[in-house]
């Protein structure tokens, strides 16, 4: 007799939805893999934030009144419940605002008979908050994990801070995606007991060897030595730095994949530089098209000053595509071998330059990257997962509490 799946519900604004199916895709691949297993089942509220038009001309904010009110995506069931978020209260307010717009969500899947388990939230501030919140109030253990900028940049102002601290006295586990990551969150301090680490793992059947010519015929990509940049388009990754380092790098060429606030600088810094005619913005793309642009590409940069576990990294290295990053957060835990790529011993554009440089002189096997990556597969993490939310929901129906 199979036992009784785990009942989990999922927790964050970084989902993604039908209308902006990138955002937050981390989260959901984590999720998929661990409903895949068969021995967990979830729901998950993914709420937005409230805007009055759908109307084109405003962008972003136009994507998150068009989002559905509730949807299924690859076979799980989302909600998107709306919260408001004014201007003026910015971070201060957001977790008890978030709160406030979810709770007839969670109340909805209550009375349908969703009597969940366990509440898992990802991204500490403002959503772990939020969720610490919801949990109190309907009495369900809560799990809560950070990402990145959540524990390395709104944990240094004082509310945030002191809010993450409250929710990590109220939830069971604090997960942290890196070993630094984790690290940070006992400094803050959380408490030391409830402190687990869980790094992402890797798609190897989506991210997956293929000839580069290929892959760069398919994109109409010339042959000339290519660098790739993978991530949100602001100063925290870099793609400055990568700019200006292309100046120094005649022969190449680098790719820019993803969209964001600093991409008019960034087109008017190439122009700057003259390196323009190099420069290529393919803003977003979905997980398929990125994979080609992995095997397409000769290396991929990651110049950020600050991350947690980042997804890319492990992508490109699945591809068979070596990497020079920064020495921040979970980056030193997977690039942690010749053969993955080198790390810079600061984040600078000479060190930037330096470091292409010396792996392009001997880029290591394809293969041989594409081996080192295949060591991180979700399934270790998958298993911890389920060892975690089983127990947790044990003892909560053993003793009626968290």
């Amino acid at each position: 007799m199979q036992p009784t799946p785990i009942r989990l519900l999922t927790f964050s604004t970084l989902y993604p939805s039908s209308v902006q199916p990138g955002h937050g895709i981390f989260v959901e691949t984590r999720l998929r893999e661990l409903v895949a297993s068969g021995q967990v089942v979830s729901k998950v509220v993914a709420p937005v934030p409230w805007f009055f038009s759908g109307h084109p001309v405003f962008g972003r904010y136009a994507r998150m009144a068009q989002t559905p009110q509730r949807e299924l995506r690859h076979g799980l069931d989302v909600q998107h419940p709306r919260y408001a978020l004014p201007p003026q209260l910015g971070m201060n307010m957001a977790p008890f605002l978030l709160a406030w717009g979810a709770r007839p969500a969670v109340q909805q899947l209550l009375n349908e008979g969703y009597d969940f388990d366990v509440m898992d939230a990802h991204y500490y501030y403002p959503d772990g908050v939020a969720a610490a919140l919801l949990a109190r109030h309907f009495k369900k253990p809560l799990t809560i994990t950070a990402r990145g900028s959540d524990i390395n940049l709104l944990a240094r102002y004082r509310l945030p801070r002191t809010l993450m601290r409250w929710a990590a006295r109220q939830a069971q586990a604090s997960i942290g995606v890196s070993a630094a990551l984790t690290q940070a969150m006992a400094q803050l301090p959380m408490p030391p007991a409830t402190l687990l680490t869980l790094p992402n793992g890797v798609d190897l059947n989506r991210f997956h060897l293929r000839p580069q010519g290929i892959a760069r015929g398919v994109l109409g990509w010339p042959s000339a030595p290519t660098l790739l940049l993978v991530g949100n388009l602001q100063e925290s990754k870099g793609q400055h730095l990568a700019l200006q380092a292309l100046h120094q790098l005649p022969t190449c060429r680098l790719v820019l994949v993803g969209d964001g606030p600093q991409r008019a600088s960034l087109q008017k810094l190439a122009r700057h530089l003259n390196v323009a005619e190099r420069v290529l913005f393919m803003g977003q793309l979905d997980q398929d098209h990125l994979a080609t642009c992995y095997s397409a590409a000769d290396v991929l940069l990651l110049p950020s000053s600050r991350e947690g576990w980042p997804n890319v990294v492990l992508e490109a290295m699945a591809c068979g595509t070596p990497v020079v990053a920064t020495r921040v957060g979970g980056i030193p835990d997977m690039v942690n071998t010749p053969v993955a790529g080198c790390l810079m011993p600061e984040r600078s554009v000479p060190e930037l330059v330096a470091a292409v440089q010396r792996l392009m002189l001997q880029l290591p096997a394809r293969a041989a990257v594409r081996s080192h990556a295949s060591a991180h597969t979700w399934a270790r993490t998958t298993a911890a997962q389920h060892a975690l939310f089983s127990r947790i929901a044990t003892t909560y129906r053993e003793h009626g509490d968290a």
